[in-house]
């Protein structure tokens, strides 16, 4: 009889019940995945909303990063068992499939255990001061704190290690961290490249995971695309990650998707102004929130969530220091969700493979400000207004490193080739920006809006002032 002791079940409400190995009595020293999911260092992402900041505008979407990193892993399972036989193919010196599925499943539980509060916001606003981002920080936690759990994981729900086969914390790191970043080896194997794509890439078990999670808790939609489509139609050739072209259009509605939640959701109006505040506090009171380098300070950060964060700001006012009191204010804002900045108009502007983006005023919402002050009346010049530039990259290989390029195979000709020669795929945009205009009152609305028409000269970008 099977020993239903050996895993457990959790439920899903995208993926159903997802599985995972659990300690067997009497197996000794045995380290599952269990042990891995109980850590303190993955218990504390329970703390961090997947949403950094838009949980705030939208009531239903509480869900964490804890919650994410299991469907991820879940994914990683279903992403082994459609691409295993092709990557043996490409890579006859792959490990088992029993190492590869383990391998990504922990790469996939642990990808984000290095954010902190906010997430993504908490790494541009905090972890750059120190040349971090949160996957360089999970490389670290991955490398010190958990590396032995790591070596000791012998099973997954669907099969087990070889003899002599031992899992690599340096090999879930290079996995968890995109390119130019501090890899595991000078050189390391191809199978492990490719690999990554499955982390960094146009579509990945991470972002498959979070499209479907955001679009369901956030009311979006509850089915945002065809992910057993996607994954059946995927496959690695001796180019790389390959879609058939049976699954493009597939591939297609959920990067379609994938916009329209930064477009909706991650890039509404009223999570950008709360990200403007968030961002003036932080600047203000980033040494008091966190003493340092998180590697210098890991049991400290281990404890650091946004549930933390928020219990300590919201005693600031009764602080005996003058300075936290000072801020307290602000923090209280926050906490009460009294946004003090308001939108005035908004202009959504798309650039094509073909623009030349970063020569446009609009890569940089300082220089859009300065412009756009020169363009209002001159008793208006020193109104108080702040520029937000939302930017949405749709095809990643056309800015920023990704893990490698993917392709297309072509069934009428046989053949495969890059992606981005696809007709389908080239009418995408390349990328988009949302720029937006916020003050603290209304009362020059339009003539702000009129200096910001005349700045983006004629057309002005499609007109979304009232949404």
């Amino acid at each position: 009889m099977k020993d239903y002791s050996a895993e457990s079940l959790s439920h899903d409400p995208l993926h159903g019940y997802i599985r995972f190995t659990s300690p067997v009595a009497g197996a000794g020293e045995e380290v599952t995945e269990r042990d891995l999911i109980d850590h303190a260092w993955i218990q504390r992402l329970r703390q961090i909303h997947q949403l950094q900041t838009a949980w705030w505008v939208f009531p239903t979407a509480e869900h964490t990063r804890f919650q994410h990193v299991l469907g991820v892993m879940h994914l990683a399972s279903q992403a082994a068992a459609a691409l295993y036989s092709s990557l043996k193919q490409q890579c006859p010196d792959v490990p088992s499939r029993g190492y590869v599925e383990s391998l990504l499943r922990v790469a996939a539980l642990l990808h984000d255990v290095g954010h902190g509060p906010f997430g993504h916001f908490f790494d541009e606003h905090f972890l750059r001061r120190f040349g971090l981002t949160h996957e360089t920080v999970g490389g670290h936690i991955i490398r010190h704190d958990l590396a032995e759990l790591i070596r000791s994981i012998r099973r997954n729900p669907n099969g087990q290690l070889e003899p002599g086969e031992q899992l690599g914390p340096e090999q879930v790191a290079f996995l968890i961290t995109r390119p130019g970043s501090r890899q595991v080896a000078d050189s390391p194997p191809r199978w492990l490249v490719l690999l990554r794509s499955l982390f960094c890439g146009i579509y990945t078990i991470d972002n498959m995971d979070f499209v479907l999670r955001d679009a369901f808790m956030s009311g979006y939609s509850t089915r945002a695309f065809d992910l057993q489509r996607l994954l059946h139609y995927t496959f690695y050739s001796e180019r790389g990650l390959t879609v058939h072209d049976r699954g493009l259009d597939s591939l297609v509605r959920f990067m379609t998707v994938r916009a329209e939640l930064f477009r909706s959701v991650y890039f509404h109006r009223t999570v950008r102004a709360i990200d403007l505040t968030l961002a003036d506090l932080f600047a203000a009171s980033g040494d008091l929130i966190f003493p340092g380098d998180p590697r210098e300070h890991l049991e400290a950060y281990r404890g650091f969530t946004e549930w933390s964060l928020l219990v300590d700001v919201a005693a600031w006012g009764r602080s005996a220091d003058p300075r936290r009191r000072d801020l307290a204010a602000g923090w209280n804002a926050i906490l009460t969700r009294r946004v003090p900045w308001k939108m005035l108009c908004q202009r959504h502007l798309v650039f094509g493979e073909s623009d030349v983006e970063r020569s446009s005023i609009f890569s940089d919402s300082a220089l859009v400000e300065r412009q756009l002050r020169q363009q209002l009346p001159a008793a208006l010049r020193d109104y108080p207004l702040r520029v937000d530039v939302a930017r949405h990259i749709y095809r990643p290989h056309t800015a920023g490193p990704v893990a490698g390029e993917n392709f297309l195979y072509e069934s009428s000709r046989g053949r495969i080739r890059p992606l981005t020669d696809d007709a389908l795929f080239r009418r995408l945009p390349a990328s988009h920006r949302i720029c937006r205009v916020y003050a603290t009152e209304t009362t020059h609305r339009n003539e702000v809006a009129a200096a910001l028409d005349q700045l983006l000269g004629s057309g002005g970008g499609d007109d979304l002032t009232n949404m």
